[in-house]
């Protein structure tokens, strides 16, 4: 009978295991997700305002940062420095 129960609670560990792995899984990705696309969104803004509005704005890693971060309003944030000669 000893033996049944440590292979029960072995399944229950293993089980709880697989459970906490997929959790930390889904919220990684879905955190991946979401700076993939605000990062995507931010850098659109920014290539059209440097091909539409003849702005020179680099595409360095504090833009990148501020782009995945916020998303558009970082961009736009962005771009209102340089506007003031503030870039980062």
């Amino acid at each position: 009978m000893g033996s049944f129960m440590v292979q029960v609670e072995i399944l229950i560990l293993g089980l709880l295991l697989i459970f906490a792995i997929y959790a930390s899984f889904s919220l990684i990705m879905r955190s991946v997700k979401f700076l993939a696309v605000h990062t995507l969104v931010g850098l659109l803004i920014l290539f059209l305002a440097n091909a539409v509005g003849g702005l020179a704005i680099p595409y360095s890693l504090p833009v990148l940062l501020v782009c995945a971060l916020l998303g558009a309003p970082g961009a736009i944030a962005v771009i209102i420095l340089d506007f003031f000669g503030l870039g980062l």
